[in-house]
């Protein structure tokens, strides 16, 4: 018999191919790699109800985030009512005018790139002024020059962060104010004949700000002006490290 008939060729086995697996899936999006900017926002809506509850109750009646209220408080010193300053209100204005131009800058050379890059470098930024503040408030609290410093930094922090915000573009959560969130709240109400389509979203941002304010005030009333700021630097800082670029 020959070899072919008896199955013997006499030489070695064939080694097996390994089965390669499953094909490697693509690389997940570095962009989604983080906490969505919903709850990002949410957070940071927060913060500001800290960083207005330091600036009206602890800076002589002058708002750092909310720009709506500040002109409104400008009208209020203006006509000589007691307990409100031009000059603080003026330096709030104007900070936050700067750091919204500053924020717009940034946008310009960043927006087009990774969002969560961009969203991440902005939060370091007012993470370290919000900071800042709060150094300046432990080292001279009773300091006139103190009063100016505090309006003037975290002004700037909250203009660089509103900028980049309204640029980002997530709907119904701007993080500072709530006048359109609650119109859009109430119009779009399934009471009004609308869908509810965003009422989660914006039930969310008007009590995260009230949180932030409720807890701002009693840190303020409690504690002074700097542990406030130093846990909305904190707050702030956390974001930092872990925003997403995705909504």
């Amino acid at each position: 018999m020959s070899a072919e008939e008896t199955g013997m060729t006499g030489g070695p086995e064939p080694t097996p191919t390994p089965d390669p697996g499953p094909a490697p899936g693509p690389d997940p999006d570095p962009e989604a790699r983080g906490l969505r900017l919903v709850v990002v926002l949410l957070a940071l809506t927060v913060v500001s109800g800290l960083i207005d509850a330091v600036s009206y109750l602890g800076l002589e009646h002058v708002f750092t985030a909310n720009m709506t209220g500040n002109v409104v408080v400008l009208g209020f010193a203006a006509a000589g009512a007691p307990g409100f300053s031009v000059s603080h209100t003026l330096t709030s204005l104007g900070a936050f005018l700067v750091g919204a131009a500053a924020g717009g800058r940034v946008a310009v050379r960043l927006g087009k790139g990774s969002r969560r890059t961009w969203a991440r470098l902005t939060l370091a930024a007012e993470a370290v002024l919000v900071g800042a503040a709060s150094a300046v408030a432990f080292a001279a609290p009773d300091a006139t020059s103190t009063v100016y410093t505090l309006i003037a930094v975290t002004a700037f922090a909250m203009g660089l962060r509103n900028a980049t915000v309204r640029k980002l573009g997530v709907p119904d959560l701007t993080t500072t104010v709530l006048t359109m969130t609650l119109t859009g709240l109430a119009s779009d109400s399934l009471a009004a004949g609308g869908t509810a389509h965003h009422s989660p979203r914006r039930t969310a941002s008007v009590i995260a700000m009230l949180a932030g304010a409720l807890l701002g005030a009693w840190l303020v009333l409690n504690h002074g002006l700097a542990i406030p700021l130093l846990v909305a630097a904190g707050v702030v800082g956390v974001l930092a490290v872990t925003a997403s670029g995705r909504e």
